[in-house]
């Protein structure tokens, strides 16, 4: 199967869907260049977070909870507190 990958030239892709693809591979590269400058800007952030006393683990877990609907998230801890329940607790 690798064989029949590496036997096809550029000439089977027609004009137009070259130039699609090399559009569509370009877009990706520029969004990953974008989402490594957006992960170093975040990173510094908490560096800053940290610095000031926060506890940047905490941080990042009420980021992620304030993404989720609150329904979900009220129905995970109920969840939570009932499997903790079952087991004695903490």
């Amino acid at each position: 199967m690798a064989d029949d990958a590496s036997s096809l030239s550029a000439d089977v892709l027609a004009g137009a869907a070259q130039g699609r693809l090399k559009s569509l591979i370009e877009r990706i590269e520029r969004l990953e260049e974008d989402k490594a400058a957006i992960m170093a800007d975040m990173k510094e952030v908490f560096a800053e977070a940290k610095g000031e006393g926060f506890d940047t683990k905490i941080m990042r877990k009420v980021v992620r909870l304030r993404k989720q609907d609150k329904a979900k998230r009220m129905e995970e801890e109920a969840i939570l507190d009932l499997y903790l329940s079952a087991i004695g607790g903490l």
